[in-house]
């Protein structure tokens, strides 16, 4: 047997200076500062060439400890042959969710081993199997839990659960409150909110006591009210007379945000979605400030190419402004495309963003050079 050549450094580390998506497969490196494992085309900021090491597979690079980049993933590359085998088992958990599955079915299934297929599944969803099933088991309870005839117990067992107990341990933790308490649209549940001035003008934030449910921006305080309340229709709803300290450093990381002091936003959330959602919110919140990404890019960065429609409409219903920055989802013509809160608004907010962004590379440069 022929030999496999070894991996030339040099030709290596060209490919990944100018993210040449040819090599993708061909091998990964891995940023020793970050502990992450890239294709060669990933889009993130270049490492040093120091802190870079580069090897011919991704086990290789999982066995010196590193773990598989979320932006560019690494496992799911276009031409990987795992990748359709992954696509078939999210869409077999998902009309199978009402049963059990365990991890040795979803293997065979995909005719891998358990322990790759675990593997390879989590780089490429960006979630274990057991996440995603109890994500669609969850998604199939929501959808059948207001229109169930025999309301909260006959969901609970249409949509898999062995016993209520199971879903009220995870509801509270997933829906940010209880099952019963979510079929009477936030019944018994207290949410503050406040408004604030922005230089995008009215921004309310609304949260329960787990973080923040409710970012949006609204023309009027009467108008923001009654979006927040068509949400949770039963909720006790309070506006804030003095502010706790937790939404005054909210409202601080906001304003710094919109300011471009503050390019991350990484504020406690209390949302709920489905799993693909969550999925394209989670890629979203990885888009550097500063950047946008197509709404197919977003499609194939979450290993399924083919929904850009669906991530655009997971960019509509998206609840939390900023924090999640839909925003940064775009045409792939380059226009900016739509955007919930006004397309001027996104257009300011891209501008900002990009302005902010040049003008910090500039002050970096004046920086070192004044050094000499």
């Amino acid at each position: 047997m022929q030999a496999k050549p070894e991996l030339n450094a040099d030709e290596c580390w060209r490919a990944v200076q100018t993210r040449d998506a040819s090599q993708d497969g061909r091998f990964v490196f891995g940023v020793t500062t970050t502990g992450v494992y890239c294709r060669p085309s990933c889009p993130a900021r270049r490492a040093l060439r120091d802190n870079v090491r580069f090897y011919e597979s991704p086990a290789d690079a999982e066995r010196d400890g590193l773990r598989s980049c979320l932006r560019c993933r690494p496992l799911a590359v276009e031409g990987d042959p795992h990748a359709e085998r992954i696509r078939a088992a999210c869409r077999y958990i998902e009309r199978h969710s009402d049963g059990p599955l365990s991890l040795g079915d979803l293997a065979r299934q995909a005719g891998l081993s358990q322990f790759h297929f675990q593997r390879v599944f989590r780089a490429a969803v960006g979630l274990t199997p057991r996440q995603y099933l109890e994500a669609a088991r969850l998604g199939r309870f929501k959808r059948t839990l207001r229109s169930a005839p025999g309301g909260v117990t006959e969901a609970v067992y249409e949509a898999g659960y062995g016993s209520s107990s199971r879903v009220y341990e995870r509801a509270d933790t997933r829906l940010g409150m209880t099952p019963r308490q979510y079929q009477r649209g936030g019944h018994g549940i207290a949410i503050t909110c406040a408004t604030m001035d922005s230089p995008m003008g009215l921004l309310m934030m609304g949260a329960t006591d787990r973080g923040l449910c409710f970012v949006q921006f609204g023309d009027t305080r009467e108008g923001l009210l009654n979006a927040l309340r068509r949400e949770y229709p039963a909720a006790a709803i309070e506006e804030m007379r003095e502010r706790s300290a937790d939404f005054a450093a909210w409202t601080e990381a906001l304003e710094r945000h919109l300011a471009g002091s503050q390019p991350r936003l990484d504020l406690p959330l209390d949302i709920r979605a489905t799993a693909f959602r969550m999925r394209v919110w989670r890629y979203l919140q990885t888009i550097p400030y500063g950047e946008v990404r197509s709404y197919r890019e977003v499609a194939a960065g979450i290993g399924q190419p083919t929904a850009a429609r669906a991530v655009a409409q997971a960019c509509a219903g998206n609840p939390v402004a900023l924090v999640i920055p839909c925003h940064r989802a775009i045409r792939g013509s380059g226009e900016p495309g739509g955007y919930r809160w006004g397309g001027e608004r996104k257009r300011a907010l891209l501008a900002g963003e990009k302005q902010f962004t040049v003008n910090s590379s500039q002050e970096t440069r004046i920086s070192v050079l004044s050094r000499y």
